[in-house]
This record gives structure tokens, sequence and C-alpha cells, in this order.
């Protein structure tokens, strides 16, 4: 990243002095300045708490303006991504940097599917489980695991060992979501069918049985790749913070991407479309919009209309205005374009985007907002959403993982604290204590 001769200044007025910090550049977005000799030059920190003024990194891979209604995944926007493009062929562009030509992404696709089955030895894992265990939980567990499986030898470092610990990771993440929901209904695991795309083949995994034929929708595998595309990589968010973090230490990249599993899991980050449907249920019928409307303006009321507003966008969510024009779509193919839920979300929709409350404040439907009411037409329960989301992020966290990897200024994660208990005092004997 070039330097920019300008510079910022730090004065300290207790003391008087004065030390000036480099400026980086950025192509695009707020600049940043280097702070890296601020503790040596200062003998302070800085406080930041949740890293939201604080660039961790440098990072070519997504860039987000809230403010512009823009997500790019290496200069493409998203809504040409979903609207031109696959899910694998994101993939490859996260991994590689540009999009694949005919010739590479038949090459790219067919090393994939060449990694999508499962050690036979993760059957016995899920033994160990409750059947009415979380799939995340389980996701979790058994990701992790796999390091187990693929450590030997492994050099990180090493360009080949490190492409095929992405393939392996990417390819074997959907076999893995798909037994999760399996051995949570007590049916048979359903392995790959590499005759399928992607999308179909999850749908396939998930959905059919040993005894009959399964038939996929063509719309519904296109709805879910294009939920796959809109959920593939977010700048440097929870989940892939922690998969940079643990992988500043050079863990197994396995046990990395169970760390960001594990992040990802928490409702205020990977959980938020569960939440839009449980609230979706607890309003119930059109006539309680008015009411819960009015419990969302009360600050002291804890109830918060889910699905609207965004942590970075500032006006719409560019994932949701591409996901609202399928929903419809969907929800007629399947014959649920008059669920009572789908409408209730309509006319909550229509009611909060006319109020001055929501507008004044930018709180429109984002992304969340429309994929739980997709998901579940679809069949999947509301506990296999996040499963959902780790299985379309995972590409993101790889190619961010490998970015880290390649980055000569990377160092182990190391935040500093602002201290705020005791001072030295004297150990005490316990029978004088």
């Amino acid at each position: 990243m070039p330097q920019n001769k300008k510079t910022v200044t730090f004065t300290n007025n207790a003391t008087g002095e004065s030390v000036e910090f480099p400026i980086l550049e950025s192509n695009s977005g707020p600049h940043v300045v280097d702070i890296r000799k601020f503790y040596a030059s200062t003998n302070m920190f800085t406080y930041d708490p949740g890293f939201t003024s604080t660039a961790s990194c440098k990072s070519s891979i997504t860039f987000i303006d809230g403010k512009k209604i823009l997500l790019l995944h290496r200069g493409y926007a998203i809504q040409e991504l979903v609207e031109k493009s696959t899910y694998m062929e994101v993939c490859y562009l996260l991994l590689h940097g540009d999009l694949p030509t005919e010739t590479q992404l038949e090459s790219f696709t067919k090393d994939f599917k060449n990694h999508t089955l499962i050690q036979d030895q993760m059957h016995y894992f899920f033994r160990g489980f409750r059947r009415d265990a979380h799939p995340m939980a389980m996701l979790d567990g058994c990701f992790s695991a796999m390091s187990a499986f693929y450590h030997k030898d492994l050099n990180i470092f090493e360009k080949e060992q490190r492409r095929l610990a992405s393939m392996r990771i990417i390819a074997k993440m959907p076999t893995l979501a798909a037994m999760v929901y399996k051995y949570s209904i007590g049916q048979p695991f359903v392995y790959p069918k590499n005759s399928l795309d992607y999308a179909e083949n999850f749908l396939h995994m998930m959905f059919s049985v040993p005894t009959e034929a399964y038939h996929i929708k063509p719309l519904v595998a296109k709805i879910i790749d294009t939920l796959f595309i809109l959920h593939a990589d977010h700048e440097q968010n929870a989940s892939t913070s922690t998969v940079r973090t643990a992988a500043s230490s050079e863990s197994d990249p396995f046990a990395c991407v169970g760390a960001g599993i594990t992040s990802l899991w928490g409702p205020a980050h990977g959980g938020a479309n569960e939440a839009v449907l449980d609230m979706l249920h607890t309003i119930a019928l059109p006539k309680n919009i008015p009411h819960f409307i009015k419990r969302a303006k009360d600050k002291k009321d804890p109830f918060r209309l889910m699905g609207f507003g965004h942590r970075v966008y500032k006006n719409f969510d560019p994932r949701a205005i591409s996901l609202k024009h399928h929903c419809r779509d969907v929800l007629h193919v399947l014959g649920k374009i008059d669920d009572p839920i789908f409408q209730l979300a309509l006319e909550l929709e229509r009611i909060a985007l006319q109020d001055e409350y929501f507008i004044e404040r930018k709180l429109f439907p984002n992304v969340d907002f429309y994929s739980g009411i997709i998901l579940s037409a679809i069949g999947f329960p509301k506990s296999m959403f996040t499963v959902l989301f780790a299985t379309a992020r995972t590409i993101g966290w790889v190619a961010q993982w490998n970015e880290m990897l390649d980055d000569p200024d990377r160092k182990i994660s190391r935040p500093r604290q602002l201290y705020c208990g005791e001072n030295k005092r004297p150990f005490v004997d316990r029978k004088r204590r």
C-alpha cells in the first residue's frame, strides 16, 4: 500500500511533545493513520473497543462503502456477481483475484469436486452428539476435528500445500453441513453427487433420501446459489477477524475456520436471520404491527425490529436489494406466495419504510430480513440458518487466511488493554484474610 507524504500530528498537551504519524493511502474509502509506532513514540496505547476505528490489516478482497450502498468483491459489484456469476466463480474470484476463464473454472470445479467427501471416521464423531444438539455446535466440533485428518507435514507457507488445504476446506464444508442436518433429524447421510453444481449438490445432500428420487427445482437452486454469493465475504467482520487472529499464530487452517464458525454462531453476527423469523412469529398478525413499531421506538423497551439497519450500511444493504427481487419469485414457485409470515413481512416492511422514525435513522431492511423467510420457505429449520451462513462464508475465511499469510507485515495478533484493576498489593496469608 503506497504511503502518502502527508502526516498527522499528535500533541500531548500534558507534556507539550508532538509526534508525527504517516498517512497510508487507501484505493477506496478512508485513508489510514499508521500508528504502529504510537506506543514506542508516546508510551501510550490507543483505546478503540471493538476496533471500530482501527484498520487491523491490509486487504484487497472486499470493500464496503456503507453510505454509497456499495459492496465490491475484488472490484466487482455484488449486484453484478449475483446477476451474472455463480458461487463457484465467486469462490475462484476471492481466492485468485480475478474471474476465471472457462478453462480455469472447469479445472477449479473439477478440483473442488475431488475433495467433497468426508473421511469415514468422521461418522463416529456424530455418534457422540445428542440428536437435539444445536447444529452449529456439531459443525464447530466436527470441522475443527478435521484438522486431525489433514495435519501431517502441512506447511502453510508452501504454495501447493496451502492451495490443497484451501480446496479441502471449501469443498468439505457443504458436505459436513448437510451431515449435521441429517444427523439432527435421524436420517442417513447423503454422499455428494459430482454431476450436480454446487447449489444443486447441497440441496441433494440436505433433502434427498435413499428410498426415492429427489427433484431439484432450478429456481430454488438459483436462490441458494444467490444466497451463498451474497454471504461469501464481508470485509473484516467478527468471524473473519477471528479467523485472522487464530491464523496469526500459524495455527492449522481447519482449526482457524473452526474459530470463525464459533464467532459466527453468536446471535449478534450469524444468527440475525433466525432472529428475524422469531420476531415475525412474535408479531404474529398484521394488526399487531403498529404496537410493535411503537415498542421498537421506545429506548426503554428491549424489543427491536430485527432485520432493519446495519452496522456498516448507512443506507440500503446492497445484498438486500439483490435478494428482495428473488424473494417473491421463489415463494411463488414453492407455492408459498400467500404464506402468512411472508405477507406479514411485506406489511412490516411497507409500514416501517413510511415511518419517519426509521427513514430519519435509515433503518432499512437488510439481507437477514429476506434470507430467513426464503430459507424457511425452502424447508430449512431455523437452527440451520447459521450453518448455511458458515457454508457460504467459508470461502471468504479461506481467502482472508491466504491473504494474511502472504502479508509481509503479518504479526501475531496481540491487542493491548486499558488496565482498570488493582495496583500491586501485598499477599495476605489465608488465615489473616
